[in-house]
């Protein structure tokens, strides 16, 4: 069965080669975003969300760029708008610092985010209207006692009353906690935990998530990084919110999460004992995962990578458990590393993505005439071998790599997005002052974005000195103030009230020449804007004000005259 699935994944994939190389079409998808990036283990990092009853019908699309700009995208189809949010400036220009969104059960909107190992808290900001991210609440600080990573949120039916939160935090491993709705000031608390879940004879185990929406949170997860593992082996289990206990596969409890920590190895008298905790186990392969989706009867589909010891051959597979073992099915290869770095996390592949609404989709980046380009590949419904495939992008300027299927889209025209451009490092420093200069992208046609010198009464070029900037810059006809308070924090004066922006008016360059070279848990100085297009406008009802095109403020209007 092996040497069959092998073969047909690899005619699938010669048969895309040789189609792309007929063509001389250029596609790399439209623009979602010109400057971001993001990582693939804080997720949902893309999210549509629609309630006919309440008129909502929207897609919300994360990304943090090389300034250290936490950003997102909203499109509304219901109100035919197309606009970017600044979520939070001058944070840590890392890749890994993506947000995450969820929905709460008022509907309105909370962004997630986090520094990359870097700090014992998260941040988070709610939207103040169902729906509509455009106009945010103030940022909260969730403090933890471990440092954090890739926040994952969930809300489960048996419990619509808390938020379920998975991430990397105790001592690097899969951490799970039970938290709070938001209260009437938007707080939010732990109820229970955070408790580590497993540990690993590897120092950092790299786990995914998906819920099944009711009870569980199946994660799976390596025993490290493939850089640091060889071999690096695969797991699954899966967490009850109802007992809070640790399960394999098959149901066969493993721990209670509270009283202590399931052990993981990789040894055959561990693979004896629990065979239905492994996904795949391996002698000559450093495994890796990039998602997890839940097919028709519920059970789990993981897109892994293999890669040799030397890091040169990332391969594609398919995991899936057919109710009695793991298939693992060759789909394609990845090549080696996606970006420009030599000999620098060579086990960056270009990246993979199960369509959660589709789950025997796939879609990968591969190399095809010297760029990294988006295919789709069809697996049987056994999920035993590639039915078809089909190239999504064609001779691409730059690379196109790690794909992401926004969940509940079938219905959806934007369904499909991904990294596009150059790729240095995943962190701005003195030695990669680059990072990862890719923009977003996606495989539709879109909307316009909404155009913001509609109703503006102040819409211009500011030159900033760094010597004055503190205290009112401009005003408006009507009265409006914008300033900069000692903080660097703009503030917008207006019918006797003066209301006070979220996001400090600089960036995170000096990451770049403060000798930065990796997490160290430090906050550089703030990086002094010397210009920006400052554009105030209103629709009677909400004041908005815009930073280079995002919005930064958006506040109730109240006339001046």
């Amino acid at each position: 069965m092996t040497s069959k699935i092998i073969i047909a994944g690899i005619v699938a994939a010669a048969s895309f080669l040789t189609a792309s190389a007929q063509t001389d079409k250029v596609y790399q998808g439209e623009t979602i975003a010109e400057e971001g990036a993001w990582c693939w283990f804080a997720d949902p990092r893309a999210l549509h969300y629609e309630n006919k009853k309440s008129k909502i019908n929207a897609t919300y699309l994360g990304y943090i760029d090389n300034h250290g700009s936490i950003k997102a995208t909203q499109i509304d189809y219901k109100k035919k708008t197309r606009q970017e949010v600044l979520v939070r400036s001058w944070f840590q220009p890392d890749d890994h610092n993506n947000p995450a969104f969820l929905v709460l059960p008022d509907e309105r909107i909370m962004i997630i985010y986090s520094r990359h190992t870097d700090e014992a808290c998260f941040y988070y900001r709610i939207s103040r209207y169902p729906g509509d991210i455009t106009c945010l609440g103030e940022e909260k600080r969730l403090g933890t006692a471990n440092n954090t990573t890739y926040p994952n949120p969930f809300i489960l039916s048996d419990d619509p009353d808390h938020i379920y939160m998975c991430w990397r935090g105790i001592g690097w491993h899969p951490t799970v906690a039970q938290m709070s709705m938001p209260d009437a000031n938007d707080d939010i608390q732990f109820t229970w935990g955070p408790y580590q879940m497993v540990k690993s004879t590897g120092a950092r185990p790299y786990a995914k998530y998906v819920s099944n929406g009711k009870d569980k949170i199946y994660l799976a997860y390596t025993t490290g990084h493939p850089d640091n593992e060889y071999p690096n082996w695969l797991y699954c289990n899966a967490f009850d919110i109802n007992d809070r206990c640790l399960y394999d596969i098959k149901g066969k409890k493993l721990s209670e999460v509270e009283k202590g920590t399931f052990g993981v190895q990789k040894s055959d008298g561990y693979a004896k004992a629990h065979p239905y905790t492994i996904v795949n186990k391996t002698d000559d392969r450093r495994n890796w995962l990039w998602n997890m989706a839940l097919d028709q009867e519920g059970h789990p589909v993981i897109g892994m990578t293999k890669i040799n010891k030397e890091k040169t051959v990332h391969d594609y597979f398919y995991a899936k458990w057919n109710g009695e073992e793991w298939q693992s099915t060759f789909i394609a290869s990845g090549g080696g590393q996606f970006h420009q770095t030599p000999k620098v996390e060579m086990c960056y592949s270009g990246g993979m993505a199960v369509d959660r609404d589709n789950p025997t989709d796939v879609y990968c980046s591969v190399p095809v005439d010297g760029r990294h380009e988006i295919v789709k590949y069809t697996m049987t419904p056994d999920g035993n071998a590639v039915k078809s495939s089909k190239q999504v992008t064609f001779n691409s300027k730059k690379n196109n790599a790690r794909p992401f299927v926004i969940e509940g889209t079938k219905k959806s025209k934007l369904r499909l997005s991904w990294m596009n451009g150059d790729y240095y490092y995943w962190i701005v420093n003195t030695r990669y002052p680059n990072a990862y200069p890719t923009s977003i992208m996606a495989d539709c046609k879109l909307m316009p974005v909404t155009d913001i010198t509609k109703g503006a009464i102040l819409d211009t070029l500011l030159t900033l000195s760094p010597d004055k900037y503190e205290g009112d810059i401009v005003s408006t006809t009507d009265g409006i103030v914008y300033g900069i308070n000692s903080e660097q924090y703009p503030y917008v004066k207006m019918g006797g009230k003066t209301y006070t922006g979220q996001n400090v008016l600089g960036t995170a360059d000096s990451w770049a020449t403060e000798d930065k070279a990796t997490t160290d848990g430090k906050w550089y100085s703030k990086t002094k804007l010397s210009s920006l297009r400052l554009t105030i406008a209103t629709d009677g009802k909400h004041l908005t004000v815009y930073r280079d095109g995002m919005i930064d403020i958006k506040i109730p209007y109240s006339s001046t005259k």
